[in-house]
Parts: C-alpha cells; sequence; structure tokens
C-alpha cells in the first residue's frame, strides 16, 4: 500500500462553483513532495487544506479538521476511466492522495494509518458530490452516477502531522470493531437515509455535523 502521487490545487476561476469569489482548488496536480501535513482547524476560519500549498476555496462544504485530506484510490479512477472512456490523472477528482493497494472505501471511520515516516491520518467520512465537482468533470448526470456507483473516497483527519512524498508507503495501524466503513456512511447519508442511526456506532469518529444530521433523522423519524 503506497501513495501513486500528492497533489494540491490553486484557486482558479470556474463558472460552475458557488464559492466566493468564483473560485475553486479542485482541479489538483501532482507534486514531487515532500509536502507538510498538519490538522488545518476549523472549517470557516482555520488554513482550510490540510496540506501546504493546498487551496480551499469553499469553506461553507470543504476543508477544515474532519476534511483536513481527501484520498482516492487509483483501482477506483482506474474502474471510472473504463467507465467514462477517458483518462484520468491522479488529482483530477480533487483528491490530495491518490492511493495504491488502499481499499478505501471499506476503511472503517477510526481507522488510522501512518503514511510515510510520521504522518498518521484517520478515516473520518466520504466524500460526497457537489455541483462543483461535476462542472469540473463535466460529465452528464455526473453527482447522480458518481453516488449510484459508491466510490466515494475518504476524508482523514490528522492525528500527528508529518511530510508526505509519491511513493510513501501506507501502513494500518488500528481498526476499530464496527461496521461503519466509508462505503456504509456514504450511503447512509445519500441514498439509504434508514442506515443512519446505525453510523453512530463510529463514536467520536464521526465529525460533530455528521452526529447532527443523525439526530434530525432520530427526531423526525421518532428514534
Amino acid at each position: 500500500m503506497h501513495l501513486i502521487s500528492v497533489n494540491l490545487g490553486r484557486a482558479t476561476a470556474a463558472d460552475y462553483t458557488d464559492a466566493e469569489g468564483g473560485v475553486t482548488g479542485i482541479g489538483k496536480r501532482p507534486v514531487p513532495g515532500p509536502v507538510h501535513v498538519r490538522a488545518p482547524g476549523p472549517k470557516a476560519t482555520g488554513l482550510g487544506s490540510g496540506l501546504a500549498g493546498d487551496a480551499v476555496c469553499d469553506r461553507r462544504h470543504h476543508g477544515g479538521d474532519h476534511q483536513a485530506v481527501y484520498a482516492y484510490a487509483r483501482e477506483d479512477l482506474d474502474w471510472w476511466q473504463r467507465e467514462l472512456g477517458r483518462e484520468l490523472s491522479g488529482g483530477l477528482f480533487g483528491e490530495n492522495l491518490t492511493t495504491s493497494g488502499v481499499d478505501l472505501n471499506a476503511a472503517l471511520l477510526g481507522e488510522r494509518w501512518r503514511v510515510g515516516a510520521d504522518l498518521v491520518l484517520e478515516v473520518a467520512s466520504a466524500r460526497i458530490p457537489c455541483r462543483t465537482f461535476q462542472g469540473a468533470l463535466d460529465e452528464p448526470r455526473w453527482v447522480r452516477r458518481f453516488t449510484e456507483a459508491v466510490r466515494p473516497g475518504a476524508y482523514l483527519r490528522v492525528v500527528e502531522e508529518g511530510e508526505v512524498s509519491p511513493g510513501d508507503r501506507v501502513e494500518v495501524l488500528s481498526r476499530p470493531d464496527h461496521e461503519v466503513s466509508v462505503a456504509f456512511w456514504f450511503r447512509a447519508f445519500t441514498t439509504e437515509r434508514e442506515l443512519l442511526p446505525r453510523t453512530l456506532a463510529a463514536g467520536d469518529a464521526m465529525e460533530p455535523e455528521a452526529h447532527e444530521t443523525v439526530r434530525a433523522y432520530l427526531r423526525r423519524h421518532g428514534g
């Protein structure tokens, strides 16, 4: 298990984003590294991305400690290449880390990885597609297609800061004893809302906003 590429984005004007100023950092490009990775702080007021030099432009919905790093598997990019009939380079989905040999969608919330020598990351949630993602890919019905495929990739938080470079090894340090994988969480928060109460098994590994979504669901449904 290792990193194929480390990808950074810069603020770029686009007519398909709702971010303030009409700019987005979704179009990321591989860099040689090393890149410093640290906890960015709160979503609205912190540094945005966990990776130094990476732009997060829409602080309402992206970035912050619980979305510090986005990882997507090369294996899933290859699957999409076959589906879409086009080449998909590392970083094109907006991921910071393009991995190989890691089943990101089966990773459990709270699972911890060591990446490289010092960086420790914790699985926090799944990526939910948005209008900006659809605009960047320029694929019809992209949000629906991405959702139906259940290959969302993982958001990670930074437990111990460090530096990463392409080729760095990814090692699983710990894996919790519950059922809430990245794919399970994604299904619960998108197409299978009846699964939401079961995501509480992830405990504090699930971000506060997600906990509030589950509480609101339980209030509405008498749970």
